[in-house]
């Protein structure tokens, strides 16, 4: 069915409404994604995720309209999967305000910005056990002229200025699916919302709706990092194979926030560390900003290329707050939120072709992380900017939509490509391609330290060699037998807190009778084309995962994942999907859409996807 709404704007929330009210239940039929019939709504861009990438295209979209003055309207829809706009976004943070400048010059004196507490100090500091020392400040890591600010509040904002604009956002609607047109599917026509009123088993209840078909003449994915459609769009168009570009590579980064006491409190010290608790075969560093309000951000990242099985990044941080500087610094304090968050590290290497048939990716869906800054979002919300110029400028060339929902024409965004390698954002990649990939070649860790200080200081990129990023994550895991188990301290509360107790400060939730949204083979309610041998492929693709992990990397996911979402436990005998008395379990409520999971685990067998609307983290502060 398509639904008559072309050109036509109505009110978010009563829009909201239909969305919810459409329901069509099937007496317990198992629903299969691939071929349900949905209403659809005809847009001029469509743009998967608000984050500051998408919401800076919105935005600039709107700005150009109204600076053409000639009363034509454009459609700007924004999908977000998180239950509020900013709700699940986290990072540091301490951002740059040169897009921000561009994109609102009066940013300063706009009302409801969240506080924004101006970077006074940025430091170095190699930490030991018990122990630290001064390190040389690196040029890129620089904090003159910044704001360290919750992120999630800056989206948030953001998000009612586009509304306030004319933008429709719909939070709890994320983006399930790419919907493709033209022959061999060689377009993408537009994006299909979650299914909701699904059991555990993928059986339609009597809430049941099949989701909404959105086609837009542009579609932006702006989903962040190892977003679930990105991941999908870049093997479809073969975006990445393509320019011969490498893998994307990651970090995991974990944080918290804590108020502590006013007299340890320093507004705008910005301190960044390196060295313990990670040893020196791991790439990764620590952080600790100075926020507004007696409120601290701190956090560490650690680099996803790791070996060692038995890392657990949370009880990483958890033992990095039990140095002596952390002890100090937050006794008498309070830890008001955690979270994590996979952050791109790959650089201009891995950046896939930007554009497609129909689209492009905006933001961190691309992989615009300056790694040596730890800083993105200045340069996804330059390409937001940029891509929504390009998308103003072809959506004219298109024509209207035609009776069967055809274009005349099909967008075409690379010269949204050719602006951000002509901006400053690719000459700020260019120029610290080289400094992350440096600490993986045979230089090593301290040769990279070097190589890093030498370049950023001197060469600033100027050299006719580029360092590649070499294979996944996941294949730089190395086999259990290899290390010894990692003896990390016992909680010491209020200081450092079991797993469950972290994830309490989160406001995780998910439906509960929802299917898992962490899909492994064959176990996919939306449609695996497994015929009548599913249940038994899906057990036989459950048992192999659990050999692997288990028996070779000592179930890594129990203790990588920030979430407690995966457990490898006792089996009874003979119990279907186990391997030598073991078993997985996945506790989907607790997922936070890190999206570790998908990158890390050995096997790549496990995928994350989008659950039943609005489920997740509800960050706040973060």
């Amino acid at each position: 069915m398509i639904l008559a709404r072309r050109g036509v704007r109505g009110s978010p929330s009563l829009f909201r409404h239909w969305l919810h009210t459409t329901t069509r239940a099937r007496d317990g039929e198992r629903f299969n994604s691939k071929e349900a019939q949905r209403e659809q709504d005809f847009v001029d861009v469509c743009i998967v995720g608000a984050g500051p990438a998408g919401l800076s295209a919105a935005i600039r979209l709107k700005q150009l309209e109204k600076e053409r003055g000639d009363g034509r309207e454009i459609r700007v829809v924004v999908l977000e999967k998180g239950s509020e706009v900013g709700a699940h976004t986290l990072s540091g943070a301490v951002i740059e305000p040169r897009a921000l400048n561009e994109l609102l010059p009066d940013w300063e004196n706009m009302e409801g910005r969240p506080q924004m507490q101006p970077a006074t100090s940025s430091r170095m500091r190699w930490f030991t056990k018990n122990s630290s020392f001064p390190m040389p400040h690196p040029p890129a890591m620089s904090n003159k002229g910044n704001y360290i600010l919750s992120l999630s509040q800056f989206t948030a904002w953001l998000g009612s200025i586009a509304e306030e604009l004319g933008v429709e956002v719909y939070p709890g609607f994320g983006g399930a699916g790419l919907v493709y047109g033209g022959e061999d599917s060689k377009q993408l026509k537009g994006v299909y919302t979650n299914a909701v009123g699904l059991d555990k088993e993928g059986r339609m209840t009597d809430s049941f709706d099949p989701g909404m078909q959105f086609n837009a003449k542009v579609t932006l994915l702006a989903e962040g990092a190892h977003g679930s459609l990105t991941k999908q769009l870049v093997k479809h168009f073969g975006l990445r194979k393509e320019i011969g570009a490498d893998e994307q590579t990651y970090g995991i980064g974990v944080k918290e926030v804590w108020r502590v006491a006013p007299e340890k409190h320093r507004p705008g010290e910005v301190l960044h560390t390196m060295g313990w608790p990670l040893d020196w075969r791991v790439y990764g560093g620590g952080w600790i900003y100075h926020m507004a309000d007696s409120m601290v951000s701190l956090g560490l990242v650690i680099g996803l290329d790791y070996a060692n099985p038995y890392i657990s990044p949370y009880r990483e941080l958890q033992r990095m707050k039990h140095h002596p500087y952390f002890r100090n610094l937050l006794e008498g304090g309070e830890r008001i939120a955690y979270g994590g968050r996979v952050i791109n590290e790959g650089g201009l290497q891995s950046l896939p072709r930007l554009h497609f048939p129909g689209g492009a990716l905006i933001g961190c869906s691309a992989g615009l992380v300056n790694v040596p800054k730890i800083k993105g979002t200045h340069n996804a919300m330059k390409s937001g900017m940029l891509a929504a110029e390009t998308a103003f400028a072809q959506l004219d060339t298109l024509g209207e939509w035609g009776d069967e929902g055809e274009l005349e024409k099909v967008a075409d965004m690379s010269s949204y490509e050719t602006s951000l390698k002509d901006s400053w954002v690719w000459k700020e990649l260019h120029e610290v391609r080289n400094l992350r990939p440096s600490f993986n070649t045979p230089l090593g860790i301290w040769g990279g330290m070097a190589y890093s200080g030498v370049d950023s200081l001197f060469l600033k990129g100027r050299v006719p060699w580029t360092f590649r990023n070499k294979g996944t994550d996941a294949g730089h895991t190395a086999k259990a037998s290899e290390f010894k188990p990692i003896e990390y301290p016992a909680p010491e509360a209020p200081l450092s807190t079991d797993i469950m107790t972290s994830v309490s400060l989160t406001s995780t939730n998910h439906a509960e009778e929802q299917p898992v949204h962490l899909q492994l083979p064959y176990t996919n309610v939306y449609g695996d084309n497994g015929g009548d041998n599913l249940e038994k492929l899906a057990e036989e693709a459950r048992t192999q995962h659990v050999k692997t992990n288990v028996g070779e990397f000592a179930g890594l996911l129990g203790r990588a994942c920030p979430a407690g979402v995966y457990e490898y436990v006792d089996a009874e005998k003979g119990e279907p999907g186990s391997w030598e008395g073991k078993k997985l379990v996945i506790n989907s409520q607790n997922c936070i859409h890190c999206k570790l999971c998908d990158i890390k685990v050995p096997t790549q067998d496990i995928t994350w996807t989008v659950p039943e609307g609005g489920g997740g983290p509800k960050y706040s502060i973060t």
